[in-house]
């Protein structure tokens, strides 16, 4: 277990007069544990003044045990009876004897954004409530969503290390899937080689168990399409001349991404060139906005200024950024570098930077860095394809800057 994490769930415990912290969201565990689980119905359970346990499905205990807290083991399902994990968790949940009898409980509450860990996920949702009051029938049950929103907002070193590393992995696609860009490839395939390369790297880290990556390519006229709420690789072939739009989220042991680069397959022409220059001025200009203390909104308005002052306000279509760790594509998750935020930047704050421009009929360019909040000011964890020139391969396909 984190000691710095423990340290903090502690406080924010006596804080807000709670005895115990459930959560069943899968973010939610690994930041109460450590643990990120694999389909949604394990539990972790964080007590004032004592450890933090996690229950988990029999299949989930040798994962589990690696997070250092007291783990507890169940069946979600059995062939003795139907039943469902909200039914089946509360058995577990009564052995926890160090819960008095009317504590004070905060549990999730209220809509939330869930990176996916597997193919399919159980949401307990409103179930978890029911079971702790069945378990626990004199216990005050209280949602805490805002506190496990600002307790996400800040990570500790060891979480902002873990995003590190999940950034290394992600950087060996990029700097190797751009070297195989080239015309003749679709959307999809072009987006299947940045994956592979993201695949090969995990295997050289051993210490990650479990990386998980989407990618998705947007190239020529689609590339303005993607400042929507979802990014999509479609059957287009890619062709000399295009800008092609990749955009990664990837994840290291429950641990997020948020990465943007924007290739032109050719030499930019003067609008283009324009485009991307732009963009990076807004890029430097947020990253030298950050530093404690710092207003969110003044962030957002450092980028958003650039583009407006170059003509291309009108096509900078969303925010300059936002949270990103537990995480992976949450608008609403803490800090939002968005117009209207009050948010305010404390070190220990992960977030994305992504200035954009999109131009319907013609073409898209969006550049997302991950940026960790020092206690000094920021440091850049993709430091890597920082230039336009970096992003310009030859129109065959190869970059002398990718060979």
């Amino acid at each position: 277990m984190d000691k710095e994490r423990a340290e903090r769930l502690n406080t924010a415990l006596s804080e807000n007069n709670l005895d115990a912290i459930v959560c069943a969201l899968p973010k939610h565990v690994l930041l109460l544990s450590g643990y990120w689980p694999v389909v949604g119905t394990s539990i972790a359970v964080a007590l004032r003044d004592g450890p933090t346990h996690v229950i988990v499905p029999e299949d989930e205990k040798e994962l589990a045990q690696g997070s250092g807290c007291v783990v507890h083991t169940y069946r979600p399902a059995s062939l003795n009876r139907l039943t469902t994990p909200a039914e089946a968790i509360v058995d577990p949940l009564k052995t926890l004897n160090s819960i008095p009898a009317t504590a004070r409980i905060g549990v999730e509450g209220g809509d939330e954004s869930e990176p996916a860990s597997y193919a399919a996920m159980h949401l307990f949702g409103t179930a978890l409530p029911d079971s702790l009051r069945v378990a626990f029938p004199g216990a005050a049950i209280q949602p805490i969503r805002d506190l496990l929103s600002s307790l996400r907002a800040v990570k500790t070193t060891l979480e902002v290390e873990h995003i590190r590393v999940a950034c290394d992995i992600a950087r060996f696609g990029f700097e190797g899937g751009a070297g195989l860009l080239r015309p003749g490839l679709t959307e999809i395939m072009a987006a299947q080689i940045f994956r592979d390369r993201m695949k090969r790297e995990r295997a050289e880290c051993p210490e990650v168990q479990r990386e998980e990556n989407f990618v998705w390519v947007m190239s020529g006229l689609n590339s303005a399409k993607a400042h929507g709420a979802y990014a999509r690789s479609r059957t287009k072939i890619i062709e000399s001349g295009d800008l092609v739009l990749v955009h990664c989220n990837l994840s290291a042991e429950g641990y997020w991404t948020d990465i943007t680069r924007t290739y032109s397959l050719g030499s930019p022409d003067k609008e283009r060139r324009s485009m991307y220059d732009a963009v990076f001025e807004a890029r430097t200009m947020a990253l030298n906005c950050i530093a404690p203390g710092r207003k969110a909104a003044d962030v957002d308005e450092a980028a958003r200024s650039v583009l407006e002052r170059r003509g291309f306000g009108k096509a900078f279509k969303h925010s300059t950024g936002h949270g990103v760790g537990f995480e992976a594509i949450s608008p609403n998750a803490l800090p939002r570098l968005h117009p209207k935020s009050p948010d305010v930047l404390q070190a220990g704050m992960v977030c994305n930077i992504e200035p954009a421009i999109y131009i319907d009929g013609y073409g898209g360019i969006r550049h997302c860095d991950m940026v960790a909040v020092t206690e000094h000011g920021y440091e850049l964890l993709t430091p890597f394809q920082t230039t336009v020139q970096d992003l310009i391969l030859s129109a065959g396909g190869v970059s002398s800057n990718f060979a």
